[in-house]
């Protein structure tokens, strides 16, 4: 089997339900460890499929959490939230210094209310604004950006600063 990821200086994404195997995978050992021998963070997606493909494999527990543990530096990016597994995806977020949550493929007025306490209490350096452009516009995925009442420095470290930090840019 060859395993199709998509690289770019910034990140390295994989998504296992494509081959419905879970990240703990042998296969994708290597790319771990070469995420971190290069520095660069692996992305993968979190929570349940759209496409009919079993979900399972987009737990966070077991899966990330494993991940983590065999490769503490490795810097990992969990897209779409984690739904319906996000309270998962959380905790392994506090747990793992290394571990990060995105919310693309979600509008602000669908995220989570744990997911909304998080980024503004002990979650707002953990969390990374998405949209999964082209499905979803920058401006739909932020309506609504005001109603969840964040503080100055929880929304910019949502909206740019954590990515800034986790991808290492300008």
């Amino acid at each position: 089997m060859q395993l199709l990821y998509v690289t770019s200086p910034f990140g390295v994404r994989v998504l296992p339900w494509l081959w419905e195997l879970p990240p703990t995978h042998s296969r994708f050992y290597p790319l771990y460890a070469e995420c971190c021998e290069l520095g660069v963070p692996f992305c993968t997606q979190v929570g349940h499929t759209g496409p009919l493909k079993p979900s399972e494999v987009g737990r966070p527990i077991p899966y990330i959490d494993q991940i983590a543990i065999d490769f503490p530096e490795l810097v990992i990016v969990g897209g779409h939230i984690g739904y319906p597994w996000t309270e998962e995806m959380i905790a392994v977020c506090t747990k793992h210094v290394n571990v990060y949550i995105d919310t693309s493929a979600y509008t602000v007025k669908r995220y989570p209310p744990a997911l909304v306490q998080y980024i503004a209490a002990h979650g707002r350096k953990k969390v990374l604004f998405g949209t999964n452009w082209p499905m979803i516009s920058p401006a739909r995925a932020l309506a609504g950006l005001d109603a969840l009442a964040l503080d100055e420095e929880a929304r910019g470290l949502f909206l740019a600063g954590n990515a800034r930090r986790v991808f290492q840019l300008p």
